[in-house]
């Protein structure tokens, strides 16, 4: 639960900071969105989560 929030928070900012630079109009933005909406209730969701689970489990075994 705490990644998915971090990285919801994460794509927010960089969402915000590409409509105030410009290079993401709110048209797009709104597709965006609901791209991702859709496709979090998709029979896909599951296999993205555990995907994207295992990308930070491996970025947590790294040490720096």
């Amino acid at each position: 639960m705490a990644i998915s929030l971090s990285v919801v928070l994460l794509l927010a900012i960089i969402i915000v900071v590409m409509m105030r630079s410009g290079s993401l109009k709110a048209g797009p933005m709104i597709v965006a969105v609901l791209f991702g909406f859709f496709l979090a209730s998709s029979g896909m969701a599951p296999a993205i989560k555990r995907f994207l689970d295992s990308i930070a489990a491996t970025l947590n075994q790294i040490s720096f």
